[in-house]
């Protein structure tokens, strides 16, 4: 069973969002949030799904074979009662039943369980009864560091493998948007590189240059403040900054770290988690409603946290 210090009664850790405290808390307010997960009969799915149901994050649909859910719910002292169980033995099915719940309105977002990820996907995109919208589909993933000040975001960690200039435009209005649904009415927004000047040797230089300049016009990337290229330690550094000599808008105080290619964020991403052990959960944006697209292999915490985004997303 998952143990976590996440209780209804000490969720709020104060006004600013420093970790995943005031998340839960934010997720708490939320009226009617219903999460559909797509293939629930998982230990750690089952797991996140009673925690969510627990703190009044979300009501929680569980729509895979009965009988495996109703094994792992006794197995873990699982209170069925508690959920919606859709029973659809067949994989391909429980995703297709899953998100024509989300795309009925009847649910907030949709879930992956134990299912591969290019199969849930597959039913997420169909043309007719999936989710899309016109935009670029982006992953962000949200970390609580003790390095850190403050609450970062990274993306795209999993999505996108080459975005190119319009792709990343999206991406960032992605990104920007999420955060102002947890009222954080400004984010800093860094374009993540290998160094903080332009340089005609790193096009990624010049393409972020460009993406500043399009954010400076007002045509696009608004309710932001967005800069780079800028190092790592650059977008979260004062001392860095300071030895530099950078003077940014973004500099050691970045919401929003966007990475180059899907390689950078991915990297990013798993140095986050598993190396500085920060707590950390992701969605995709993007969609009619927010995706969670956990790994298999992630923690319940992790698909908990990441519910919870979902459900503010």
């Amino acid at each position: 069973m998952l143990h976590l210090i996440y209780t209804k009664e000490n969720l709020s850790r104060g006004d600013s969002i420093k970790g995943f405290y005031e998340i839960f808390n934010l997720a708490r307010n939320k009226e009617n949030a219903t999460v559909a997960v797509a293939v629930a009969g998982a230990p750690y799915v089952m797991e996140a799904a009673n925690e969510a149901t627990k703190l009044g994050i979300a009501k929680m649909i569980l729509v895979g074979d009965e009988s495996k859910i109703g094994q792992i719910a006794h197995e873990k002292g699982i209170d069925l009662s508690l959920f919606e169980v859709v029973n659809e033995p067949d994989p391909v099915m429980a995703c297709k039943t899953a998100v024509s719940l989300v795309s009925s309105g009847k649910v907030s977002s949709l879930m992956k369980g134990d299912i591969d990820t290019s199969t849930v996907m597959r039913a997420a995109l169909d043309k007719e009864t999936g989710l899309r919208t016109g935009k670029k589909l982006s992953h962000m993933a949200a970390f609580e560091t003790e390095g850190y000040h403050k609450m970062l975001f990274a993306t795209d960690c999993a999505i996108n493998i080459a975005p190119d200039f319009d792709t990343k435009v999206d991406i960032i209005e992605n990104a920007v948007a999420a955060l102002q649904n947890l009222g954080i009415n400004k984010p800093k927004v860094a374009l993540m590189a290998a160094k903080e000047t332009v340089d005609d040797k790193m096009p990624v230089t010049q393409e972020w240059a460009k993406i500043v300049e399009l954010h400076k016009s007002g045509e696009r990337m608004q309710g932001c403040i967005v800069d780079g290229p800028l190092a790592l330690d650059n977008a979260i550094s004062e001392d860095a900054c300071r030895i530099k000599g950078i003077n940014s808008p973004v500099g050691a105080d970045a919401d929003i770290l966007v990475a180059p290619t899907i390689e950078a964020g991915n990297m990013l991403y798993k140095c986050l988690s598993f190396i500085t052990k920060a707590k950390n959960g992701g969605v995709v944006l993007g969609a009619k409603r927010p995706i969670v697209l956990t790994s298999r292999a992630d923690t319940a915490e992790s698909k908990l946290i990441s519910i919870a985004l979902s459900v503010l997303f």
